[in-house]
């Protein structure tokens, strides 16, 4: 097998390699600065659903929240804020798959956390006023660099170089205490070949959610020089964020009574009295390195070298009540004494590096790529006790346990886009992947909350020692009928590793997934639309349970055979000179075949059910009124229907469906010799103050207590409820 595909590799590289001009075929001009992601991204007739958004498509939603909520009207996405207002962390689904389950890269390079293989977008704040251009992938898409892709993939390209100086200040405020200043600088281009730009931001805000605090400082710096045959270019981006913790939920009752209720660093005094810690927090640091280098080569060939670097530190802090004292490795004055309040901090330092490469041969009959890349990363994981009320003569951040994870990949692939004719084209994207993964874990002290998460019988690890090789082929056929309709087809092979979180919290299978896509794209004067429809069958996916552990991390499982049937529609059109209307609607059927969970002191099939987190109905209706020239006013609604927290399906881990409505008014005008241009946003968030809840987590215990006869399973849920009726207000002043 390996022998076959090495050469596949070597035929491809060698029989393309020695095309030459004589063989009639022109090459196509490429912008060098935009090769640096061009592996990774689908054009117009790659066999791939996605969907793009441009900088000056964000510009009028960009005025403080984080990327998940302004990518939130994208087809078949769901977003959650912790704090409720979309400020510090947030995330988001696509087709029902977690932020696990979607690929993120930064020009080219991963940006998932190679362990958690999540997305932190907080430690980037602010990063959508240094980007260009976001391509988001659904399904499993083209081949890509870090975590594999099961819901979706999220393509950023960060600021393309200016010709000319520019500079532009922005400010916004609005609820809850919001405050967010930007400011972006560009010399242009020196001497027609050297930019320099930059970005300096802070964002604070109070949330909606009771002490849901975030203090967010960023900054962008990027060097680049610019001729016909090399772009070379340098950039370090870094965030700081401090954020109070936000994440334990709230129970049915407080929900009703106390909605922005926030247990976290609830503690009781002496004395009986209820205080919050102070510094109940995420205090974490991320720095990102990049240099890229493009080159024009001969026979029509364009390369691309990357080196990275991201530097990770940073803890959180927390007051917990009533712990073991032995469990912390501390010593006691009293030997009738074995609880303690205390004050903890969990840290991670992390290092991730690596290289990627790619060749790339553009020409009007093909495109051929030919990359790969290699990244490893090492991180520590440790716990420091920083006060300890009952403890005898222990050392100030006593040091109660010492991890680490170790993490090489190396990926390899190549793609070619094959035009038979002007109307077929053909595409085929051959992936080989391979990952070593050596880590420790904390073992049974994991199971301190009163049962071992993940599936029943499973013992917790202590180690984890794991190789995977994977082979991940895609094949598809693209069709023009005319000007107006075209139709693709594509099938695609993906498997993906489990996280660390998943080992902590089970013994889990790597899951496969097989994702059929056919789509239909149509385009007149004044409208656009596309129908695609999926079926991805996956094999031991790892779905969320519902439950989360004692740091806030979702908790999977393997599910054995389950699938995802859906179809997506978009449509885009204007209806007379000054309005238009987009929508787009998402429908599907998410199942697990045979979903066994342990219940009422057995392991019961429960046979067909619902896949949780992934409602059956999500649908969009934005529509935009050019007021006056140069002011819009858009109206955005979005619909999402009833879904389980559960793959259990109970009706008390059912969230209930809700519908959204936001409101944007844009005015951009210039002051001649002043200001270039002067930008005013009003959003209105949730129009017409809408309670409603779009996240949760479901767990069960045994009760042995009632009937010692017989064991029992009682469940319990949590919710968080986003903002009502908010405001932010915006100003950009450019020059």
């Amino acid at each position: 097998m390996k022998k076959i595909i090495a050469c596949f590799f070597l035929s491809i590289f060698c029989s393309y390699s020695q095309i030459t001009e004589k063989d009639s075929l022109n090459i196509i001009d490429v912008h060098l600065e935009e090769v640096v992601v061009a592996a990774f991204r689908a054009s117009d007739d790659t066999p791939v659903t996605y969907s793009e958004i441009t900088r000056e498509e964000l510009r009028p939603f960009n005025i403080g929240q984080d990327i998940p909520t302004l990518l939130k009207y994208t087809p078949g996405v769901i977003t959650h804020s912790d704090s409720g207002n979309g400020i510090g962390y947030s995330a988001m689904h696509i087709r029902g798959s977690d932020e696990t389950r979607i690929n993120v890269t930064i020009n080219g390079i991963p940006l998932n956390d190679a362990e958690s293989l999540n997305s932190y977008w907080v430690d980037l704040p602010d990063l959508s006023s240094s980007i260009n251009n976001i391509q988001i992938q659904r399904g499993v898409g083209t081949s890509t660099n870090g975590a594999g892709a099961f819901g979706g993939s999220i393509n950023i390209l960060t600021d393309v170089h200016s010709n000319e100086p520019t500079s532009e200040y922005s400010t916004s405020f609005g609820s809850y205490g919001t405050l967010k200043n930007t400011f972006n600088f560009s010399t242009g281009l020196l001497n027609d070949k050297i930019e320099f730009s930059g970005r300096l931001s802070k964002i604070e805000s109070d949330g909606y959610v009771d002490r849901a605090s975030s203090n967010l400082r960023s900054y962008f710096i990027q060097a680049i020089y610019e001729t016909d045959e090399t772009v070379l270019k340098f950039l370090n981006m870094a965030g700081h964020q401090i954020t109070y913790q936000s994440w334990y939920g709230i129970d049915g009752a407080t929900l009703e009574n106390d909605r922005t209720y926030n247990p976290a660093g609830l503690y009781t005094d002496d004395e009986g009295n209820i205080h919050f810690y102070d510094n109940q927090e995420d205090n974490y640091k991320q720095d990102h390195y990049q240099f890229h280098w493009n080159q024009r080569l001969k026979n029509h060939w364009v390369s691309n070298f990357s080196l990275h670097y991201t530097y990770g530190r940073g803890y959180y802090e927390e007051y917990v009540e009533d712990q073991h004292m032995e469990d912390y490795g501390l010593d006691h004055n009293d030997e009738e004494e074995e609880l303690t309040d205390l004050i903890r901090r969990k840290w991670l330092d992390n290092d991730f590096y690596g290289t990627v490469f790619n060749f790339i041969n553009t020409t009007n009959k093909y495109e051929l790529i030919l990359g790969g890349s290699w990244n490893n990363y090492y991180g520590k994981h440790f716990g420091e006790v920083i006060w300890a009320r009952h403890a005898d003569e222990s050392e100030i951040r006593h040091k109660y346990y010492d991890l680490y994870g170790d993490k090489t990949e190396l990926n390899l692939y190549s793609k070619l886009d094959y035009h038979l004719n002007e109307k077929i084209s053909l595409f085929a994207d051959l992936q080989l992947r391979s990952i070593y993964y050596n880590a420790s874990l904390p073992g049974e002290f994991a199971t301190h909350d009163g049962h071992v998460h993940g599936n029943p019988g499973d013992i917790p690890l202590e180690a984890i020692d794991k190789k995977y090789k994977f082979f991940n082929p895609k094949l598809g056929v693209y069709y023009k009928m005319n000007s107006r309709n075209e139709f693709y087809f594509s099938y695609a092979r993906a498997n993906r590793e489990p996280s660390r979180t998943d080992f902590s919290n089970g013994n889990p299978n790597h899951e496969e997934l097989d994702d059929f896509e056919l789509g239909y794209k149509s385009k007149t004067n004044n409208s656009q639309s596309k129908a695609n429809l999926y079926f991805m069958n996956y094999t031991n996916q790892l779905v969320l349970t519902g439950q989360i552990d004692g740091v806030g991390n979702r908790i999977k499982t393997n599910s054995g055979k389950s699938y995802r049937l859906g179809v997506e529609l978009e449509d885009t059109r204007n209806l007379g000179n000054k309005i238009s209307l987009y929508t787009n609607i998402t429908g599907s059927i998410n199942k697990n075949k045979d979903f066994y969970y342990e219940y009422d002191g057995e392991l019961k099939n429960f046979g067909n059910t619902d896949i949780s987190f992934s409602p059956s109905l999500i649908g969009v209706i934005s529509f935009n009124y050019e007021v006056l020239q140069n002011l819009d006013l858009s109206l955005n609604t979005k619909y999402i229907s009833d879904q389980y927290i559960s793959n259990i399906n109970s009706t008390l881990s059912k969230l209930n469906s809700f519908t959204i409505v936001d409101l944007n008014v844009f005015y951009q005008f210039p002051i001649p010799d002043i200001i270039d241009k002067i930008s005013v946003s009003l959003l209105v968030n949730n129009l017409f103050n809408k309670l409603y809840v779009n996240h949760g987590y479901h767990y069960t215990y045994n009760d042995t207590w009632t009937d010692p006869n017989q064991i029992s399973t009682i469940e319990g849920v949590g919710y968080y409820p986003q903002a009502t009726r908010n405001y932010l207000l915006g100003f950009t002043f450019e020059f």
